[in-house]
């Protein structure tokens, strides 16, 4: 789709004898859609969402990205493979919620770390292995200290290009995970701020993935100048007084009720429309201002217009097949969207089934399935890496979740060549499950995005379960430390929570 045909095309003049919604369905439903929302992308496929991304493969809500493939929110991200929530790293494999990293493989919550494999929690570390809660440590395997022959030569016997091998490495890191203590919140550098993932932020509560954001509530996975919002997000940031918006900002002000909107201002229930301003019910504009259901009105006219649809919206409200009534101020109703809620990433991170869906008035899609014949069976792949070459990239592998496939995948998958060369020179072995499948993994291990409120699990000199054994004297010596807060583990979860203050003395 090119800038070169109009929009205004499409407009239509408001009917005050019809609900708002029911007249903004059948523009939207009229107006072109962009089957992709890319800007500046290169020699890249089935990438969506993205922003300077160069030479990858299944890349999605990305920027800044080259030479990598199934990554979903990376940035500035090189050469690596299979992550989730990475920013500024270099040839990194399977991990999520890392920073400024190198050479890091299967890890989390990990920053500034090098040549380390199955991290949890660890600062400005090289050279580790299975390790957490560490900071500026070189040639640790399982939290203990290795002389650097003694540590390679530990590393050589672990053999890791072996699949079998890995999967006991993966058990053993689980358990690691288990017995560590855990920060109750990722709260960086930020005051007055409840959630999870903020970093550099003031007054935001109950926000989750947020960096340099201010006095925000209820917004999730944005930030960069962020301001003044409430009920925002995925994808909202550098904008101020946002609400109810999804993937909007980029230098706008006073976006309300939007869906991808960029360089706006004073725009209300649009979608898909930049660069303007005074926009009310439109879809898909570029550079206009007082316009009503994609139909050009002037300054009065418009201001006339639009006080009088903000009553008829109360007076005339839309109903949906469950009953629920949306005035003005409400969002877009479900029934509006043109996806399933399973087609939806609001599946990955609020689950449903097919029956709670339906129930709760969402679409569902069932998926068929390609009729790909496997030629590979998962079980059937050479353990160890050196035992394959490159004849593997014709095969057409069945994921070893079948017949048991929930995701979104087809049940088989295939190697690309970049993909294949990236597991050679890493030594690593070939994966058995489909890259819908490894994503699903690695959401799995993402808390959700609710608060407990909680008190820390520290209880003197252990954890109140008696798994962890403190390293340092607290404040509250042989008592149970009295600080409470908010949290995203849950009060019958296994991890033991300290709170901040515990937590930064015991990993110092």
């Amino acid at each position: 789709m090119s800038d070169k045909w109009d929009a205004l095309e499409y407009g239509r003049k408001y009917d005050f004898s019809k609900p708002f919604f029911e007249q903004f369905k059948k523009l939207y439903y009229s107006v072109p859609q962009s089957a992709l929302i890319n800007d500046n992308i290169v020699n890249s496929f089935y990438c969506n969402s993205n922003i300077n991304v160069k030479n990858c493969y299944l890349v999605t809500n990305s920027g800044y990205v080259e030479n990598s493939s199934y990554a979903n929110r990376a940035v500035y991200v090189k050469d690596s493979l299979d992550l989730y929530i990475v920013d500024r790293s270099e040839l990194c494999y399977e991990d999520f919620l890392c920073t400024d990293s190198y050479k890091l493989f299967f890890s989390s919550h990990c920053h500034y770390c090098i040549n380390s494999w199955f991290l949890y929690d660890c600062r400005n570390c090289k050279d580790c292995f299975g390790c957490s809660n560490l900071k500026n440590k070189q040639y640790y395997i399982f939290n203990q200290p290795y002389l650097k022959e003694k540590y390679f030569k530990k590393l050589k016997e672990f053999n890791l290009g072996g699949y079998g091998n890995l999967i006991e490495h993966k058990k053993r890191y689980r358990e690691i995970y288990q017995k560590s203590i855990h920060r109750f919140a990722h709260i960086i550098k930020s005051f007055n701020c409840t959630g999870d993932g903020i970093m550099n932020s003031k007054n935001c509560l109950e926000c989750f993935d947020i960096k340099e954001a201010e006095d925000c509530k209820f917004c999730n996975w944005g930030g960069y100048g962020l301001k003044d919002a409430y009920d925002c997000g995925p994808g909202a940031g550098m904008g101020e007084l946002l609400y109810e918006n999804i993937d909007t900002g980029s230098e706008g002000a006073r976006n309300f009720f939007t869906l991808i909107s960029w360089h706006n201002h004073n725009v209300e229930y649009v979608i898909n429309c930049h660069s303007s301003h005074h926009l009310f019910g439109c879809v898909g504009l570029r550079h206009k201002q007082y316009c009503i259901l994609n139909k050009q009105y002037t300054k009065k006219e418009y201001e006339s217009l639009i006080s009088k649809i903000k009553k008829q919206m109360n007076a005339l409200p839309y109903t949906d097949s469950q009953g629920r009534v949306y005035k003005y101020g409400e969002f877009f109703p479900s029934e509006l969207s043109p996806f399933a809620y399973n087609e939806t990433i609001a599946q990955e991170y609020f689950p449903l089934t097919k029956e709670q869906a339906l129930k709760q008035g969402y679409r569902w899609y069932d998926k068929p399935k390609p009729e790909y014949t496997p030629t590979l069976q998962a079980q059937d792949i050479p353990d160890n890496i050196t035992d394959i070459d490159d004849s593997i990239l014709k095969e057409v592998i069945a994921c070893a979740n079948e017949p048991n496939h929930t995701c979104q995948g087809s049940g088989v998958f295939r190697l690309i060549p970049p993909e294949y060369e990236f597991y050679q020179k890493h030594h690593l072995p070939i994966p058995r499950l489909c890259p819908d499948c490894r994503h699903q993994e690695r959401i799995k291990q993402r808390n959700p995005m609710k608060l407990w409120h909680r008190q820390c699990m520290c209880a003197g000199r252990q954890s109140d379960n008696r798994v962890y054994q403190n390293q340092a004297e607290h404040f509250h010596k042989s008592k149970p430390c009295p600080n409470e807060f908010e949290t995203t583990y849950a009060p019958d979860r296994p991890e033991i929570v300290y709170c901040e203050t515990c937590y930064q003395k015991e990993v110092e």
